[in-house]
């Protein structure tokens, strides 16, 4: 961020210098920003996959005001400025906005994240047998480095849906009571052909297995003896089945709750930061804003990002458009398809997510001058995808002024980053899916160190400046 100078033409006036936030806000604004952490720290050691997510994004709304849009009367013109409404897919996906003064045909400010994360899912017919031990067989989901996932404390998450509708809900390895679970690995004295495998080999897919249980029934009968004592303690905990499990989501992932990290208790060590960290402030952004808003502020809180957008509940879906489209007919009385078109195009939009940060024990694939400092900031990224931009969505030199000015005039610590060397890799969000409709797209989150890892790293001071910045971006005022 640029300060003015006395000297006019000096270094500080003309330069541009990355430094640690914390030397730049009082000590009023810290207290700020611990509390904030706190209480995102209390979310995401409570949403452990994307439905636990969506169920506290929708209570948090709910008590905020937020109205169902699809209980709503579909009579155009009923919605006016201030009317808070939501709409939820399938329990998974959700998108709240807050009706501005200016008719939606001028746009939206929208700020969208996703809120699944890279775990371990459980196969559709998961349980077996071997060795007087059952496992849980499972389809790792997302980018992950397979051998970070073994011998460490593992939680389920998940539901388990009966034949006759009925949803159970399962969380096995949270509470300190819980017993947990954990993926075995070959101890070293055997070890001698597996530490010659690289990373990638060392440790196969189908090797995930995790450890559920070791004691068998007494029935002599039985075939599967540990299995049908496992199967027995299914059933009196949850009462389901064997067969209830092929219509079950089951979520295995790092059990215990986020936790500070560092003497100075500077950062967050906890697992889904990616990106449940910028989806809980855009959440947040959007339910503190007082009064009612220029423009209609919207926030997206959608799923399958990690997989690729795709599916009902991915951004490749029509959702986010068709709730658009009803809020609009409820809040224009000559709505026209042409019409959401234009407000669509004439939007704004937040891609809300995370990047990398400068690893001192990784330094060679960081981007000299370009990649991103932990505690400097919410990162803006002009683009992503990989080596040639492929894959990416840029946004224009003109939004980045824009951003550039509503942080700056809201004293809003920023920095800009990639993510890595330009032939290290590359990654991709979900603003492409919106940029589709003609609309400035940016990216802007928080950046980590160890991102996919079980337990990832964020600066609480990037944390807070992710909140900050996505309230001004939603109540920022523009011609």
């Amino acid at each position: 961020m640029l300060t003015k100078s006395k000297k006019a033409g000096s270094e500080k006036e003309l330069g541009w210098k990355r430094e640690s936030g914390w030397g730049r806000i009082s000590l009023a604004e810290r207290r700020r920003l611990h509390a904030y952490c706190a209480d995102y720290r209390g979310f995401l050691s409570a949403a452990k996959t994307e439905r636990e997510a969506h169920d506290l994004a929708l209570d948090l709304a709910r008590r905020a005001g937020y109205r169902d849009l699809t209980a709503l009367p579909d009579t155009p013109g009923t919605l006016g400025p201030g009317a808070k409404v939501y709409q939820s897919c399938r329990g998974r996906t959700l998108l709240l906005a807050t009706v501005g003064r200016r008719p939606l045909t001028e746009g939206l400010h929208i700020v969208g994240g996703h809120t699944d994360a890279p775990r371990l899912d459980a196969k559709p017919n998961p349980l077996y047998e071997d060795g007087g031990m059952v496992l849980l067989d499972t389809h790792y989901y997302g980018g992950i480095k397979k051998y970070q996932w073994v011998t460490m404390p593992l939680a389920i998450h998940g539901v388990a849906v009966r034949q006759d509708g009925t949803r159970v809900n399962i969380v096995i390895g949270e509470n300190q009571d819980d017993p947990v679970f954990v993926i075995t690995d070959l101890l070293p004295h055997l070890g001698k052909e597996q530490d010659k495998l690289n990373l990638a080999e060392g440790i196969k897919g189908e090797g995930l297995n995790v450890l559920l249980g070791s004691v068998p029934v007494s029935d002599r009968n039985a075939k599967e003896k540990v299995k049908l004592h496992l199967l027995r303690e299914l059933w009196n905990r949850f009462r389901i089945k064997e067969e209830d499990l092929a219509s079950a989501d089951l979520e295995v992932v790092p059990a215990g709750p986020a936790r500070e990290l560092g003497i100075d208790r500077s950062m967050l060590l906890g697992y889904g930061h990616d990106d449940r960290v910028c989806a809980y402030a855009a959440l947040r952004a959007l339910l503190d804003a007082k009064g009612v808003p220029e423009f209609t502020s919207a926030v997206l809180l959608c799923d399958k990002e990690e997989v690729g957008s795709v599916g009902a509940t991915g951004m490749e879906s029509t959702f986010f458009e068709r709730t658009v489209a009803e809020l609009m007919q409820r809040c224009d009385r000559d709505y026209t398809e042409i019409r959401l078109r234009r407000g669509l195009a004439r939007s704004r939009m937040i891609s809300a997510d995370v990047n990398a940060v400068h690893d001192p024990n990784y330094p060679d694939v960081s981007s000299p001058n370009n990649m991103a400092y932990l505690n400097a900031g919410v990162v803006v990224s002009k683009y992503t995808g990989g080596r040639g931009k492929s894959g990416s969505s840029e946004a224009s030199a003109e939004f980045m002024a824009e951003i550039r000015r509503v942080f700056n005039e809201n004293r809003v610590i920023w920095q800009t980053g990639e993510l890595g060397k330009v032939d290290a890799g590359g990654g991709s969000t979900i603003a492409a899916f919106l940029a589709h409709y003609g609309m400035d797209v940016v990216d802007c989150g928080v950046g980590l160190l160890s991102m996919h890892a079980p337990w990832e790293v964020a600066g609480k001071l990037d944390i807070y400046m992710a909140y900050r910045g996505y309230q001004a971006f939603l109540a920022h005022r523009h011609e």
